[in-house]
């Protein structure tokens, strides 16, 4: 695993007595999966993101602004979007996270909030 996507330069999450067991689990199965804080990328860093049924290209704008292209409908040219985070496919979400594992959600300046199929590799574009 490229550690430059893993969350191991943060604090590790500890378990929350007032989250239950599945969301404290699915927490925690995110540090292990790995992935990026968009905020920890310089400006201008570009990343492939394999999900299940696409591959996306973003390039880091700063303030969790991306350009992402990938999508035939949403993104066939690259367009600036918010990544809000990556959430585990329901509405529980890890805040300006690209996790392997989770689904990418985005906000799109014509079609609101875009949640992609789950993220199976993050890749720097050299």
């Amino acid at each position: 695993m490229n550690t430059e996507f893993t969350t191991s330069a943060r604090e590790h999450f500890i378990p929350n007595p007032h989250l239950s067991d599945e969301v404290n689990g699915s927490i925690i199965q995110s540090e292990i999966e790995g992935g990026v804080y968009v905020g920890d990328l310089p400006q201008g860093a570009e990343l492939e993101v394999q999900t299940q049924n696409r591959s996306y290209r973003l390039v880091n704008q700063g303030n969790g602004n991306v350009l992402i292209s990938g999508h035939p409908r949403f993104c066939p040219e690259p367009v600036l979007v918010h990544i809000d985070g990556s959430n585990w496919g329901g509405s529980m979400l890890k805040v300006s996270f690209i996790g392997r594992g989770m689904h990418l959600e985005f906000r799109h300046p014509e079609y609101s909030t875009v949640i992609t199929s789950r993220i199976v590799e993050i890749r720097p574009v050299s």
